[in-house]
C-alpha cells in the first residue's frame, strides 16, 4: 500500500494537533478522508506507547488530577437500547489527567466513565510512574478515596478540594455552572501543605484540551463517533504538548522541565515516530 510522504503527514498532523476536525483536514490537505482517519489512528497508538514508556520513575512533588467531560455518538441521555447494543461506549466520555503543579507535565491519563473502576485504573498507572513521595490533590469525588489508598497505601499526602457552589440545583439546568461561593480544603491522607492543596492547574489544563481537539468543543456535532478515535485525539494532543509546545512560564516544553527530554520537539518528530511505530507493527 502506499504510503503518504513525511511532508504530507506533517501537514495532517499539524492540523489535527491545531485542533481541526477529520473532514476539515482533509479538505486542508487534499487527501481522502479514510487515510486522514488511518493516520489520526495510528499516531494515537504510537504516541500512546511512547509517552507510556518515557513517563516513567518521574521526580514530581506535586501532583493534581481531574475528570474532563465529553461524549463520544451520543449525549448519555440520547443512548437507546438499540444504540447501546451497536456501540458500547457511546455517551458520556471522561479524560481523567493528572499534571505536575512545577514542570506541567501531563505524565498519564486515562478515558472511561466517571466511576470508581476508571479511577482505580487512573491512579494505579499515576502511582506506578512516581519516583518519589507527592503531594496529590483532586476534587470532591468520592472515588479518589478508594482509589489512592489502593495504589500508593498510604505513600502520599493527598488533600481534596471541595468547592461549594451556590444554587447547585439551579447550576445543572444552565451551561454554566452556579458561583462557586467557596473552596474547603480537606486532608485525607498523610501531612498536605494546604497552601499547595488546589487543582488550578490541571483545570487550566481541562481548558487548554477542549481548546486543542474539537472533538472535546461543546454545544456543537463535533464529538467523536467511535471511541477509538477520541482515545487517539486525546493521545496525539497529548504528545504535542508535553513534547512540542513551549509553557509561556516555563520557556520550554513540559518534557523538558520535568527532565523527561533534552529538546524541543517538532512536528516531523512526531511524524518520525509514528513511522516508527507503523514499521515496527
Amino acid at each position: 500500500m502506499n504510503r503518504l510522504d513525511a511532508s504530507r503527514r506533517v501537514q495532517i498532523v499539524s492540523s489535527l494537533i491545531e485542533g481541526n476536525s477529520l473532514r476539515s483536514t482533509s479538505r486542508m490537505t487534499g487527501v481522502a478522508i479514510n487515510t486522514v482517519v488511518k493516520l489520526a489512528i495510528d499516531a494515537g497508538a504510537a504516541c500512546s506507547e511512547y509517552q507510556d514508556r518515557v513517563m516513567r520513575n518521574l521526580t514530581s512533588k506535586r501532583i493534581q488530577v481531574d475528570e474532563c467531560w465529553a461524549f463520544c455518538y451520543a449525549k448519555a441521555k440520547n443512548v437507546t437500547p438499540e444504540i447501546a447494543a451497536k456501540h458500547p461506549y457511546a455517551g458520556d466520555v471522561w479524560t481523567w489527567a493528572a499534571i505536575d503543579a512545577d514542570s506541567k507535565l501531563i505524565p498519564c491519563w486515562a478515558i472511561g466513565p466517571r466511576d470508581g473502576v476508571t479511577a482505580r485504573i487512573f491512579v494505579n498507572d499515576l502511582a506506578d510512574r512516581l519516583a518519589d513521595r507527592v503531594q496529590l490533590t483532586s476534587d470532591g469525588l468520592r472515588v479518589y478515596l478508594e482509589a489512592v489508598e489502593r495504589a500508593f497505601k498510604g505513600n502520599v499526602d493527598y488533600a481534596q478540594l471541595v468547592k461549594v457552589y451556590s444554587n447547585p440545583t439551579e447550576g445543572q439546568k444552565r451551561y454554566s455552572p452556579a458561583d462557586c461561593i467557596a473552596c474547603e480544603k480537606h486532608a485525607v491522607t498523610g501531612n498536605p501543605d494546604p497552601d499547595h492543596v488546589s487543582t488550578s492547574y490541571i483545570e487550566r489544563a481541562n481548558l487548554t484540551m477542549r481548546m486543542g481537539m474539537r472533538r472535546f468543543t461543546r454545544l456543537t456535532n463535533a464529538f467523536s463517533k467511535k471511541i477509538e478515535n477520541h482515545a487517539a485525539a486525546v493521545a496525539l494532543f497529548f504528545q504535542f504538548y508535553n513534547f512540542a509546545r513551549v509553557h509561556k512560564t516555563l520557556r520550554c516544553s513540559p518534557a523538558m522541565a520535568a527532565g523527561v527530554d533534552n529538546r524541543l520537539w517538532e512536528i516531523k518528530d512526531i511524524v518520525e515516530m509514528i513511522a516508527a511505530y507503523e514499521n515496527s507493527n
